[in-house]
């Protein structure tokens, strides 16, 4: 079962996800890429993911630029669930 992370476990987590950043019960996290085609491809393949693990981000696009917010909704907060796609997400974003 999902469970709520306490602020000390989020801050825990944060630790594993450098680049992100706590915005109330989401974490966030913006990155500008080379091209709009680029950041469509980060997109896509971040699609991909989401839907492998039936938790998915709100994205926001910006020509370039990709902000990803993450949180479990159903719950109001914050779980593992975040921080484990925010680090998938990261692996997509090196690999670039």
């Amino acid at each position: 079962m999902t469970q709520l992370l306490n602020d000390s476990a989020v801050d825990q987590a944060l630790g594993t996800v450098p680049e992100w950043r706590r915005e109330d019960d989401t974490i966030v996290r913006t990155v500008e890429l080379s091209s709009f085609p680029a950041a469509i491809e980060v997109v896509d393949r971040v699609a991909v993911l989401a839907e492998e693990a039936d938790h998915h981000p709100d994205i926001d696009i910006r020509w370039r630029t990709l902000t990803f917010r993450l949180s479990t909704h159903y719950l109001g907060g914050l779980t593992e669930r975040d921080f484990a796609l925010a680090r998938r997400i990261d692996e997509v974003l090196a690999a670039r």
